[in-house]
């Protein structure tokens, strides 16, 4: 309640990328003081041997993580692993730093709950992650969200993802391929199969040979359920190790935020709310089509303990939260590992 009145109130005075940014900025700075690390985790974090996952040959200290988008450039994932979270996903990250998409760039839904960005992987580049992944100072789980650059056409793609993971596989304990942002020209193509087959392919066999780290897929929420068989059917030809569902999403449906203003907004992957029930519809779909073989870590609309505990029962492995943070604050952390334990 506390973050609601005071901390969103002011956060929401500005534009949204803005905030995001100064709450990036605030937290490097706050948690160079002595004693905030203990501060911060003795409000939000909840030790509990119930809490624990074993997943990918991975111990998660609880089901609970921070999705890619938040800490793109692997500037927090430290200072965040005192906020309660269970594993924290960096990136997207690209081979070569770029500024993505133009500004303003992200925007909020107050009214749906929900935000529509078109950051467009705006990162500093894999070089530059790897050196802050390489300054971890506690046992968080981290995993590398990795993706193409815009101006590399998809014919080349696989060189990008090759790039980057090659570069970040030693320093983080598991890796996403993430082919299914709306926010880079032609990318969810990259979900079709023959472009799918031949990236998993070269990067199956590359991690096989040398680092034997466990890989997922991140797939869009917009997906049709034929085309998510063939995003299965390629996940177990090459030993995959699990999906993430889902992405933000290109669709409008069932907002209550005016029509005009969702047109002048324009483009965008829509998260939060709104897509809670179609994310949670792809996790359940995935789990009785594969009889729970391939895990699935859960993201979109979660923004209750509620929300989180009925994406596990629907089949997932590990959820993940991030426009639900935004909105709640890490209090929602908390209270999805105390539902978790009262379940």
């Amino acid at each position: 309640m506390l973050y609601k009145i005071l901390v969103r109130s002011f956060l929401f005075l500005f534009k949204a990328e803005f905030s995001h940014n100064f709450v990036l900025r605030f937290l490097k700075i706050i948690f160079k003081l002595p004693g905030m690390s203990s501060f911060f985790s003795f409000f939000y974090c909840i030790e509990d041997p119930r809490l624990q996952r074993k997943l990918f040959g991975l111990t998660f200290k609880n089901p609970v993580g921070l999705a890619a988008g938040f800490d793109k450039n692997a500037q927090v994932f430290n200072e965040f692993s005192s906020l309660g979270f269970g594993f924290i996903e960096v990136g997207t990250v690209t081979p070569v730093s770029q500024p993505g998409n133009p500004k303003p760039r992200i925007f909020r839904l107050n009214k749906d709950n929900a935000l529509i960005n078109r950051l467009g992987f705006n990162n500093e580049g894999v070089d530059v992650v790897v050196e802050r992944i390489k300054k971890k100072y506690t046992n968080i789980i981290i995993g590398g969200n990795i993706g193409k650059n815009k101006v590399t056409p998809n014919k080349l793609a696989v060189s990008d993802y090759v790039k980057c993971f090659e570069k970040i596989a030693p320093y983080v304990d598991y890796l996403v391929l993430n082919v299914s942002s709306p926010n880079t020209p032609d990318l969810v193509e990259l979900q079709n199969k023959s472009y799918l087959n031949d990236l998993l392919s070269q990067i199956q066999s590359l991690n096989q040979t040398t680092y034997k780290k466990p890989i997922l897929v991140k797939i869009s929420p917009d997906l049709s359920f034929s085309q998510i068989d063939e995003v299965i059917e390629l996940v177990i030809k090459f030993n995959i190790s699990g999906l993430i569902a889902t992405n933000t999403s290109s669709n409008r449906i069932t907002l209550k935020t005016p029509l005009e203003k969702i047109q002048k907004i324009g483009a965008g992957g829509l998260s939060g709310q709104p897509i809670y029930t179609r994310s949670k519809e792809v996790v359940s779909y995935i789990s009785k089509k594969t009889n729970g073989s391939i895990p699935v870590i859960a993201v979109g609309g979660i923004f209750t303990a509620d929300d989180a505990v009925q994406m596990l029962n629907a089949g997932a492995s590990l959820v993940q939260i991030y426009t639900g943070f935004i909105y709640n604050g890490p209090s929602l952390i908390k209270k999805i590992n105390q539902k978790i334990l009262q379940s």
